[in-house]
């Protein structure tokens, strides 16, 4: 199976993050729905724009243009000035939270990153489905949008995420190629310059379906190495894999915005199965034990509330989480309707770490034992090791079949 690659890249990423920072700040104007930019001196008229509000797109303004330029297409035109201890901050922040779905990422700006989606693919229905999860919660957690490219390389991946903004899921698999990206110019393409583009214009290469149908070895003698590097990405070939930092995650956890408002408690408890199963997988993949589990609800009128609690012992099991999660729901929901559920565990440590086992961990008093007949009563339900042994079966199941391999009954 090839593998599939996520590009997900923040829309204007610095006004975004500035108009943000200005919103929290007490400010009553969004940047982002205005003609503004980042970028320069609006007294001395000195710089370039590093970012542009979609309402600024619209006077022709455009990246990388000096200020002065951009000022004479839009006289109205509102400035602030960059500020990369800010955009630090928030990338941070979203690389946190990518890294709650999968530690296999490569951040490769500030603003962008490549995100493996194939050792996680059990755990959703399909790409885009994940897709989708990310995005709102990136969204609704961190206040900004982002373009995720979903494809099976890196390179299409990012030309997805450059197609119609801001906000959007875009796919570009094999089959999709001559449709959605040869018709593009060719100066389009990730890694063709503007003189590049000017030279394969020389030659009749308008767009990439043109650069794609040209002889390689013509490309090669005019522009060596990189006529091939072009001739590849406008095939859509290329092999480089995510490099994953494999940084360890701080938290991984699930949530999930319900279609209408609730107020069943046996529903609510559903859904909270669905969030646990998908947090206790990811942390079996990731070879990592829960300390933490936090409960969270979005009412009806958007107010939020959540509790957390420790675990008995480090665990990474869905019936233990599910417990828990179950009881700090019933302690938490005041009985009104509400429309989010989220489950999220943290302090993880790893597998391999000795851990404190409690009481409950001890092996359980079979019936018609020794133990049984010395007075110690028999237990009913399933042991810890029984419980691992079934997470561990659904996982390799739903890895080898797909996610929707096994079902619990009560999902029917």
């Amino acid at each position: 199976m090839p593998p599939i690659i996520f590009h997900i890249d923040v829309n204007s990423a610095y006004l975004s993050w500035t108009a943000l920072e200005k919103l929290n700040n007490g400010s009553n104007v969004d940047l982002r729905t205005i003609p503004s930019i980042i970028g320069g001196d609006e007294k001395s008229r000195h710089g370039i724009v590093l970012a542009k509000s979609i309402p600024a797109k619209k006077y022709g303004i455009h990246t990388a243009e000096p200020v002065a330029s951009a000022l004479r297409k839009c006289p109205t035109l509102v400035m602030e000035p960059p500020d990369h201890k800010l955009y630090h901050r928030y990338s941070q922040a979203m690389m946190e939270l990518l890294f709650s779905f999968t530690p296999d990422l490569e951040q490769v700006s500030i603003d962008e990153c490549y995100l493996d989606f194939s050792p996680i693919a059990h755990l959703y229905s399909s790409p885009e489905e994940a897709a989708v999860l990310i995005r709102d919660r990136l969204l609704e957690e961190l206040g900004f949008t982002v373009n995720i490219g979903i494809a099976h390389t890196k390179v299409l991946a990012k030309m997805a995420s450059d197609f119609e903004k801001p906000g959007k899921i875009h796919t570009l698999y094999p089959e999709e190629i001559s449709e959605k990206m040869w018709p593009l110019p060719v100066s389009d393409l990730f890694m063709v310059g503007r003189r590049s583009a000017e030279k394969l214009s020389g030659f009749g290469i308008r767009t990439i379906g043109d650069l794609a149908r040209t002889d390689p070895a013509f490309l090669t003698a005019h522009f060596k190495s990189h006529g091939r590097l072009m001739w590849e990405f406008a095939n859509g070939i290329d092999p480089t894999p995510v490099l994953s930092q494999k940084q360890e995650a701080k938290g991984i956890g699930n949530s999930t915005t319900l279609s209408r408002d609730v107020t069943d408690p046996e529903e609510a408890r559903k859904v909270l199965l669905s969030l646990c199963e998908s947090v206790s997988g990811r942390l079996r993949k990731a070879r990592q034990l829960a300390g933490t589990v936090t409960v969270e609800i979005k009412y009806y009128d958007f107010t939020k509330a959540s509790h957390q609690a420790g675990t008995l012992s480090p665990c990474n099991t869905t019936n233990e989480l599910y417990q828990l999660a179950c009881s700090l729901f019933d302690s938490l929901w005041d009985g009104r309707p509400f429309r989010l559920l989220g489950v999220r565990s943290s302090r993880l440590i790893s597998e391999d770490e000795p851990v404190q086992l409690s009481i409950f961990d001890l092996p359980p008093v079979a019936p018609g034992t020794s133990k049984e007949k010395e007075g110690m009563p028999a237990s009913k339900s399933p042991s810890p090791e029984k419980l691992k042994k079934l997470d561990s079966a659904l996982d390799h199941i739903r890895q080898k079949y797909g996610s929707d391999a096994v079902k619990r009954g009560r999902f029917l």
